[in-house]
């Protein structure tokens, strides 16, 4: 399945349908969920990365569950905004995983989501470091949703 740009998989879904926001890491991949109005990104959890069909699974069951019906993908470009390496694996894993899932999925630059989460966390949450570890994922995948949806939204 081909990748899409945020315009074009905003207007691929039905009516009332959501979008799941994934921030891959190299151990778990933080999940958020749109509301049916897509104007909203919220945290919704983190799922161990593991095998390809497994982590395509259980999205899938989110999906259904949720009503969702495509997956936004944190794109990890460089600061000067180049795609190396971890873009480019970025890019294979969401093509493999909307082929698995038969989600349409989008990329979305996902630069500093994980540094803007910590700050948050540490400077106005006060959160311990072992707490923000467990919401760090989630809270990224939401920043990062959030912000593809305000850049998408329509005029």
């Amino acid at each position: 399945m081909p990748l899409f740009n945020m315009t074009d998989l905003r207007g691929r879904l039905a009516p009332g349908q959501r979008l799941i926001g994934l921030d891959p890491g190299s151990r778990t991949v933080g999940v958020a969920l749109s509301d049916v109005s897509l104007m909203l990104a919220s945290p919704y959890g983190a799922l161990q990365r593991g095998k390809l069909a497994a982590n395509a699974a259980e999205l899938a069951a989110i999906a259904r569950r949720e009503g969702a019906g495509g997956l936004v993908v944190g794109l990890p470009l460089s600061m000067d905004g180049h795609a190396g390496p971890a873009a480019q694996a970025a890019r294979d894993w969401t093509h493999a995983l909307s082929a698995a899932t038969g989600l349409p999925a989008a990329l979305w630059d996902e630069r500093l989501s994980s540094s803007a989460v910590n700050r948050f966390l540490i400077d106005e949450a006060d959160l311990s470091r072992r707490r923000r570890a467990e919401l760090v994922d989630r809270m990224a995948a939401a920043y990062m949703l959030q912000a593809a949806l305000d850049a998408s939204r329509p005029a």
